[in-house]
């Protein structure tokens, strides 16, 4: 009996003292890894005990999304900016909440490199001019510049027209329903909008001839969510444990439809492109701002996006698989962190009475100059020369940045002007939501003042304090795309309704995701103007 038990038992204990052993030496491991000097420069800045073996990732633990959003504003409050998280000297991140902190990596030409955690957006956007780097950056950047050329985007104006009508259409035909006006889910319809607008202008495909847009739509915000859960727990940062827990597999199947859609996209403009039937974007609808350079960076004229891609691929620039990379990459940028910041101008439009109807009043005197009747679009330089008007959109993207978390990797040690140091290997996670609410930069943060943007306001300021399109080599290359697009819709609107309240500030939960979202729908409520 005694000779049974211990044969039993020999393995069971084995099996502990292998997993005491085991644990033993992580521990001294974990000892001597505190002795390096990236932890000595990172300790250097504030943030959560560092626990032995395990460091700072219980923070993460059963943290959903809107958790997440709301413990990183806590830290930053917490300890009054910027702070840190440790886990080991390979996954180690400084959290940037201060402009001070972020300046070194928006100003110059080192730390330009996207952090380890966009490769986890690999499978979905593959690596394009967001998240590549060094010489295969570059590359792309040259070829896709000449896309988003000024004269360009004033050819997209028309379409841009055309949309807000549609978009108008939808509202009138809710409040067919209910004379009192309907509540709008704001982000299906300008979601909707968006994704029209990226795919009739840089891809140059009519939506209504794609199949899918709706579960494209629909996967993006999967998508984010896999991002999300892949980005907190660092046990995943591996490939072989992401793969082992069945995470992978799930996102593989999240990303066909997506996959599908754009690839669709690529062959009905690659159908056209080969027949010739390309458009001369240059001077097109009559835009011409009296720019005489008509070359794309081929000496060529200039196209849409995607054509522009194509023409490189002739030329050697580039292959299908990049091709695929960047309209991957456009089609989910281009439209969704739009359809965010549309979303949140809106939402805050209909909480900012008097702002709205300032706003308002600024429209209806330059249509009444122009003597523009009430279904006229305004021009590009109309719409620029509303000076009110731009200092309420950049209060917006200021209170609502559509991209709130941006991340470098430190590849060159950052000496900052208090003495402090950013080790080398850092993943520095610039938090623009926190930057735009400095209280040095921004008194009274949390409160909706356009007037901010007034220029002798604006000279106060440290120049990154405001970076809702980041800065410097990488910023956003559609930001002026980005503002035309937004713009075109909220003046046609705001002249066509009052935006009134429907979802109260304080019931909105953001949460943490690719782009700026809440948890639960935003609404507002449109009425038709009689004036």
């Amino acid at each position: 009996m005694a000779s049974a038990c211990s044969v039993l038992c020999s393995p069971i204990l084995a099996t502990l003292l292998f997993i005491v052993l085991l644990l033993l030496l992580w521990f001294v491991w974990d000892v001597i890894d505190k002795q390096s000097p990236q932890y000595r420069a990172v300790r250097q800045f504030p943030g959560p005990p560092v626990l032995p073996l395990v460091g700072t990732a219980y923070h993460t633990r059963g943290l959903d999304p809107a958790k997440t959003f709301d413990a990183f504003r806590r830290y930053t409050q917490l300890y009054g900016g910027s702070y840190r998280f440790w886990l080991n000297t390979h996954i180690f991140v400084l959290n940037i909440t201060r402009c001070r902190e972020a300046e070194p990596f928006l100003s110059g030409v080192q730390n330009t490199e996207k952090s380890q955690l966009y490769r986890f957006l690999h499978p979905f956007i593959g690596v394009g001019l967001l998240n590549s780097s060094d010489e295969k950056w570059l590359q792309r950047r040259r070829i896709l510049t000449p896309a988003f050329h000024f004269n360009i985007l004033n050819g997209f104006h028309r379409t841009f027209c055309e949309e807000s009508e549609q978009l108008a259409a939808q509202i009138d035909k809710a409040q067919q329903t209910d004379r009192a006006g309907s509540c709008i889910e704001l982000q299906s319809m300008m979601s909707q909008y968006t994704l029209n607008t990226i795919c009739e202008t840089s891809m140059g495909v009519k939506l209504d001839s794609m199949h899918g847009a709706k579960a494209y739509r629909d996967g993006i915000y999967k998508v984010g969510e896999m991002m999300l859960i892949r980005a907190v727990r660092p046990w995943l940062y591996l490939d072989w444990t992401y793969k082992w827990l069945g995470y992978s597999s799930k996102l593989q199947t999240l990303l066909k439809p997506l996959h599908r859609f754009t690839i669709g996209i690529i062959n009905q403009r690659r159908e056209l492109f080969q027949q010739g039937k390309l458009d001369d974007l240059t001077h097109d609808r009559g835009y011409d701002q009296g720019n005489t350079d008509s070359t794309s960076f081929n000496g060529k004229k200039r196209y849409a996006m995607l054509d522009t891609l194509m023409a490189a691929e002739i030329e050697g620039l580039i292959d299908r698989e990049g091709i695929r990379e960047e309209v991957d990459t456009f089609t989910f940028e281009g439209h969704d962190t739009t359809g965010a910041a549309l979303v949140f101008v809106f939402l805050t439009l209909s909480w900012e009475h008097d702002v709205q109807e300032r706003l308002y009043q600024e429209l209806r005197q330059l249509k009444d100059e122009k003597s523009l009747d009430d279904s006229a679009h305004f021009s590009p330089g109309d719409l620029n020369s509303l000076k009110y008007f731009d200092r309420v959109i950049k209060e917006c993207f200021r209170l609502w940045p559509p991209v709130p978390f941006i991340s470098r990797r430190v590849t060159e040690e950052v000496a900052l002007p208090d003495g402090r140091t950013i080790p080398r290997d850092c993943i520095a996670a610039l938090h623009i939501f926190d930057m735009h609410r400095d209280p040095e930069q921004f008194p009274d943060p949390d409160r909706f003042d356009p007037d901010r943007f007034l220029a002798e306001n604006v000279a106060k300021r440290n120049p990154y304090a405001y970076v809702p399109f980041s800065a410097g080599q990488r910023n956003c290359i559609g930001q002026k795309y980005a503002l035309l697009e937004v713009k075109t819709a909220v003046a046609y609107l705001v002249l066509r309704y009052r935006v009134l309240p429907a979802t109260k500030r304080s019931e909105i939960q953001l949460i943490v995701d690719l782009v700026l979202r809440a948890s639960t729908p935003l609404k507002v409520r449109f009425e038709r103007r009689s004036d």
